[in-house]
């Protein structure tokens, strides 16, 4: 009964997965044309990477925190411990990944091993996803404010089987195809949904520490099909492209000065945004003490998702 939905994206989860979407040559309709365009920067910047990183969706656990930013989800990777880095290494060998000499430096601790890793890891978070994190983050509060409707309205089992369409539930046992057999009995800890705008496979597992499941999916909407602009994007056409930004940060309650430095507008301007939405029913807005918070109807959340 523990399930419950990220409320942040990891950007250096997205990160390893963008670099097994990289690796993957499935004629995806949105991927293949987005391969396409960061082969060239992969190759260069994230080459290291993939020594750890299986197109199968498989990964050293210590890589991807799901740390909120980039820089705690950094830290984070260059303090695990020898003993969690060896025994993820090992893992991930087992089942693709080569057993180069610098691989063998990380298990080691190699200083110049893990220098290497840490740059890695920036230069190509700043070359395939950085400039992109902005229309990532509000689509990925869009798509888990929609699971979070479908939760309350159709409840868990609807919820977790509308997640994939590999995912189906077998008496008390959910079942989801997946490239290699694994049964995992859940010991009270639950389950957090969290979903990826850069995987289109099956939905991936992981765990860490004696947090819960992390459950990873794709999202309705991936990354490439996230154009900027308002030519390219339907909602942005419709409302404008200030209130289309500002309806997406609303998916989560936020007071008009919150609204405001989401935006970098003026606290007017952030009021007067809100005030065009609850108009049209797609915010409502209730005062608490001095401030005022916004949040989207339900209204708001579905033109988001067809959007």
């Amino acid at each position: 009964m523990r399930v419950s939905i990220a409320e942040h994206p990891a950007p250096l989860g997205e990160l390893t997965l963008a670099i097994q979407m990289l690796q993957r040559r499935d004629p995806h309709p949105a991927f293949a044309p987005w391969r396409h365009r960061m082969a060239r920067t992969f190759a260069v910047e994230g080459s290291p990477l993939a020594q750890l990183v299986s197109p199968l969706g498989a990964g050293p656990m210590f890589l991807d925190p799901p740390s909120p930013t980039m820089d705690e989800g950094v830290d984070r990777v260059m303090s695990a411990s020898r003993l969690d880095v060896r025994a993820e290494l090992e893992r991930v060998c087992a089942i693709d990944r080569p057993r180069t000499p610098w691989v063998r430096g990380l298990a080691d601790r190699d200083k110049e091993a893990w220098k290497v890793l840490e740059g890695a890891l920036r230069t190509a978070y700043r070359a395939t996803l950085a400039e992109a994190w902005p229309r990532l983050r509000a689509s990925f509060h869009a798509e888990t404010a929609w699971r979070a409707r479908i939760l309350a309205r159709d409840g868990l089992r609807a919820t977790l089987t509308g997640l994939s369409p590999s995912i189906r539930w077998r008496d008390m046992t959910l079942e989801i195809d997946f490239p290699r057999e694994v049964d995992i009995t859940l010991t009270g800890q639950g389950i957090s949904l969290q979903p990826s705008l850069l995987w289109a496979g099956p939905p991936l597992i992981a765990r860490y520490g004696d947090g819960p499941l992390i459950l990873i999916y794709p999202a309705l909407t991936p990354l490439p099909l996230l154009t900027s602009g308002a030519a390219a994007d339907p909602l942005s056409g419709l409302l404008g492209a200030t209130r289309a930004r500002a309806l997406r940060v609303l998916t989560f309650d936020r007071t008009t000065s919150e609204l405001a430095k989401e935006l970098s507008v003026t606290v007017a301007a952030a009021s007067l945004q809100t005030k065009t939405l609850r108009a049209a029913g797609l915010v409502v807005s209730q005062r608490e003490g001095k401030a005022v918070r916004h949040r989207c109807t339900h209204l708001g959340l579905d033109l988001l998702a067809s959007g």
